[in-house]
């Protein structure tokens, strides 16, 4: 099949890890940079890409690129394009656009120009001007404008590739599912460990878990992509890529999330069940400061409150309780910590071996390790204990430390603006059929598990409810 440029857009920060999927997945000519990471693949990678990473938030595919120094040359350079091989006679579309320039201050602007030389063109060559939609386009078209250098693409994907589709509900300020993926990526977490998740929230971080820890892909769970309504939208080509499930792997240990909140326990526990994950996932009310040593070896990823969307009468108390519970209850495992202010950090009291600077939205925070371990580090490490691995070491040293006092204030930039839809949350309703009225062979939201036969795969898995039992001081 025929290669060609595609573009894959994600979160500040998670720009390698997203590259390194891609990697996985065969594409070639990978190059990161600010927010995308461009690459090269055919029409079957594309699918693949939509279907499949974790880490990105759309798919575009470029059409053109050229100078745009005015709305001129917006609107000429868009008018050159063969706009009848793209938009079929009675279809719709929608523009959206994304700005950085001293030129074009207003991004809705832009789209009305993009949007106008589309309709000029059909209006002059046909007498008829095809239909803007913008809730249910049939083709979506993407600008990216940075100073004068402008990309026209086409957008694969649609809706944003972090609306996985298996959350029925919930809580204020939920984790995004992209930047909860990059998270336990980032860990070097495959399942190989329990997981813990205190502060579980919507049980984003436990559902992301558990589709790595699986290999599952996170478009099983979708309605649809923008890609299936294209015109060399190739069917079988696509039915074939979501039916194979040979990638697959079992996952022998178990994920468990815990919250103080019995509403966030209740949208948790519906989450993982519409995700067909409960036989994996435990969810229970419980709170961090009765926790206590797991039975097995495990890795904890949270994402406790910063005091921007989510608070707590004691902010700092908090982040002093996690530090305790951690050096006394978590010896011999890793913790992960996504946090925004300096000041929270301090109070956990603890060194942290890596420090990744991560967006959570428009907040710059960082994603913290933690190696815990019994006694002085001193003796830890004479007897042979590692803190901070070489590549750690290398990776601090190359990291951009943030500014120490990071007061409450979001920092919302143009492009965090631009890009709001991407990071928006959702209410899912389940469906049966696709957009041309027909019903998969296997239902999107609950294929996995959905049959007989994978039920031998969870059975060979004994779980255990393990609540926080009440700590006595």
């Amino acid at each position: 099949m025929e290669k060609f440029e595609l573009i894959a857009k994600t979160f500040m920060g998670l720009e390698p890890i997203l590259a390194e999927e891609l990697r996985q997945l065969g594409a070639t000519d990978i190059r990161p940079s600010r927010r995308v990471v461009t690459f090269y693949g055919d029409k079957e990678l594309m699918y693949r890409a939509n279907f499949s990473l974790r880490t990105a938030i759309r798919i575009l595919k470029p059409i053109c690129h050229f100078r745009a120094k005015s709305a001129d040359d917006v609107y000429n350079a868009v008018k050159d394009v063969d706009w009848a091989s793209y938009i079929q006679p009675g279809k719709t579309f929608a523009v959206d656009a994304v700005v950085y320039s001293e030129e074009f201050r207003n991004s809705r602007f832009v789209t009305y120009k993009v949007k106008d030389a589309i309709v000029d063109q059909f209006r002059e060559q046909t007498g008829n001007r095809p239909n803007i939609s913008v809730s249910n386009p049939d083709i979506r078209l993407h600008i990216h404008i940075a100073d004068d250098d402008a990309t026209l693409s086409l957008d694969s994907s649609g809706e944003s590739l972090h609306r996985r589709g298996y959350r029925q509900e919930q809580v204020e300020a939920p984790l995004n599912e992209v930047l909860a993926a990059g998270m336990i990526l980032m860990t070097g977490w495959r399942g190989e460990t329990d997981f813990i998740d205190p502060m579980c929230g919507s049980g984003t971080l436990p559902i992301e878990a558990a589709l790595i820890a699986r290999n599952m892909a996170p478009g099983l769970f979708r309605k649809e992509f923008a890609f299936e309504k294209w015109s060399d939208f190739d069917a079988e080509l696509f039915d074939e890529i979501y039916n194979d499930d040979s990638k697959e792997r079992p996952f022998e240990g178990h994920i468990y999330g815990y919250d103080i909140d019995p509403k966030a326990v209740n949208t948790s526990r519906m989450n993982v069940k519409a995700a067909g994950l409960s036989a994996d996932i435990t969810i229970e009310q419980a709170d961090f400061k009765d926790f206590t040593a797991p039975e097995k070896k495990s890795i904890m990823v949270m994402n406790p409150p910063y005091g921007e969307r989510i608070s707590t009468p004691n902010l700092l108390g908090t982040y002093r309780m996690i530090g305790e519970r951690l050096k006394h209850q978590f010896t011999g495992n890793e913790a992960w910590i996504l946090s925004y202010r300096e000041e929270c950090f301090a109070q956990i009291g603890l060194k942290p071996s890596l420090k990744t600077p991560l967006y959570n939205g428009s907040l710059e925070c960082e994603f913290r390790k933690y190696a815990l371990f019994d006694g002085k580090m001193k003796v830890f490490r004479q007897e042979g204990g590692i803190v901070k691995t070489e590549e750690e070491r290398k990776a601090m040293a190359e990291k951009h430390r943030f500014r120490k006092n990071r007061d409450f204030k979001q920092r919302l930039d143009d492009e965090a603006e631009n890009e709001e839809g991407d990071i928006r949350s959702f209410k899912f309703h389940s469906f049966e059929k696709n957009y041309k009225g027909e019903v998969r062979k296997k239902p999107r939201e609950y294929r996995k598990p959905s049959a007989q036969q994978r039920k031998n795969i969870f059975a060979n898995s004994p779980r255990k409810q393990n609540k926080f039992p009440k700590h006595e001081d």
